[in-house]
């Protein structure tokens, strides 16, 4: 052996996955995990028409879970198992070439295990598809080789569709449980995609009053009963609070129970992503060049959020939180220092629940995700001390937990809900009953 000669360097572990290229916008397919419907559906629809091919996957039924439960492991939190699932049952089904065809998932950067989902998602993979690649898609610098570019004029076009999102998602759920001409809900929000489409298309995305403002005109259009009807917030860790798939379709069970689900918005966790980098920059004195930018981020989409808000407002529908409502209500519970998992968000979501009408709370939870577990249970006692009229159930969601035992808990809390509106309207007669008896009175 020569002195001088070099050690063999080791491979490197990151080489060992097929990348995706910039040469296979052209001819890959991108598959995505369903989570938000509707979001997902305007954010792919404006993508595939600047080139891209994506589908998001609608495939839902055991057969994925049985995949997820043969290639990740059972004390793997749930949504990886349902994300990884998903795509290997997409991929079995015969509808995709392999060859030509990647995966895409976004990731947040946190401590959560779902910054660790694409090299899960990779193993995965690699047994039966070794050729599919694996794109992230994140704001943290993670995965930077991913081929799939993001820039200023994509972001500002995900956070208008996500505002736009939002709000469809939150009028379609005023209007649905109440609705006189069965129907009437869904075409609306037909309408409305469309009306976001066009917007896209045209390079009018911005102009969110605008578009805002026909969604309101539309919705309004839908008539709606007057009788009160229980209302039930869902909150939790952000896969199962959004995913049919992994809250067994909890949105649709509580229409089917004739209740109201109200959804808080997905651009608090975006605006609680950048409210952490403000926090870590005081607390911790963690100060970088993205700091002032998250800074000028935040500002900003709070500005669109309050004018839409006030828009809401002005049509006479229950608008989504202000955000900085939210951390008044997480500074009443929880330290915004507390940011693993979906951290100070989860109480601050419950509490301003209880503080806008809604006393009924679904806190939807994957078995085994402990920062959730501790922020999202663990705050349970004190929001009942804070609120005495909040009824909320924790329900967890599992590969071995079955669907009938999950919506019984529910039905238990629907029940007490029940009985809480019939004593308020009863309150309520009472109250009217006896300022007309004092209204006679003075009459006489």
């Amino acid at each position: 052996m020569k002195k001088n000669s070099k050690p063999e360097q080791t491979a490197d572990f990151r080489d060992d996955y097929p990348r995706f290229t910039p040469a296979m916008k052209k001819t890959h397919k991108i598959l995505v995990p369903d989570m938000l419907p509707v979001h997902f559906g305007i954010i792919v629809d404006f993508l595939n028409k600047e080139g891209w091919d994506i589908e998001v996957l609608h495939n839902d039924s055991r057969a994925v879970i049985d995949e997820g439960l043969k290639h990740v492991h059972n004390d793997t939190c749930f949504p990886a198992l349902c994300v990884t699932g998903q795509f290997i049952d997409a991929l079995k089904s015969g509808r995709y070439d392999p060859e030509h065809t990647a995966v895409l998932i976004t990731q947040s950067g946190g401590g959560c295990r779902a910054s660790n989902y694409i090299p899960l998602i990779r193993k995965a993979l690699k047994a039966e598809f070794p050729h599919v690649p694996v794109i992230s898609l994140n704001f943290a610098g993670l995965e930077k080789d991913s081929g799939f570019p993001v820039g200023p004029r994509l972001l500002l076009k995900l956070a208008f569709a996500i505002f736009y999102g939002d709000t469809l998602m939150s009028l379609y759920n005023q209007c649905k449980p109440y609705e006189t001409e069965p129907g009437a809900s869904d075409k609306a929000r037909e309408d409305c995609v469309k009306l976001i489409g066009d917007a896209f298309d045209a390079g009018r995305y911005r102009r969110y009053k605008k578009i805002a403002r026909a969604m309101l005109q539309r919705f309004s259009q839908v008539g709606r009963s007057g009788e009160a009807k229980v209302k039930v917030g869902i909150v939790g860790e952000i896969y199962v609070k959004y995913s049919p798939l992994g809250n067994s379709h909890l949105e649709e069970f509580l229409l089917s129970e004739g209740c109201e689900p109200v959804v808080p918005a997905l651009m608090d966790f975006v605006m609680y992503c950048a409210v952490n980098n403000l926090n870590d920059a005081k607390l911790y004195n963690k100060k970088s060049l993205a700091t002032p930018v998250f800074g000028v981020v935040y500002r900003y989409l709070h500005r669109v959020q309050k004018k839409i808000i006030r828009l809401t407002e002005a049509y006479g529908f229950e608008p989504l939180h202000d955000f900085e409502h939210l951390r008044r209500c997480a500074d009443k519970v929880l330290n915004q220092g507390v940011k693993m998992g979906e951290g100070w968000l989860i109480p601050a979501e419950m509490a301003a629940l209880a503080e806008t009408g809604t006393d009924n709370i679904v806190c939807a939870q994957p078995f085994g995700c402990l920062p959730n577990h501790i922020a999202g249970k663990g705050a349970v006692r004190t929001l009942k001390r804070m609120y005495e009229h909040e009824n909320i159930v924790a329900v967890d969601y599992d590969p071995s937990a079955t669907k009938v035992n999950q919506e019984n808990r529910i039905k238990l809390m629907l029940a007490t809900a029940r009985e809480n509106l019939a004593a308020s309207e009863a309150r309520a007669r009472e109250a009217k009953a006896a300022e007309e008896k004092a209204r006679e009175r003075r009459r006489k």
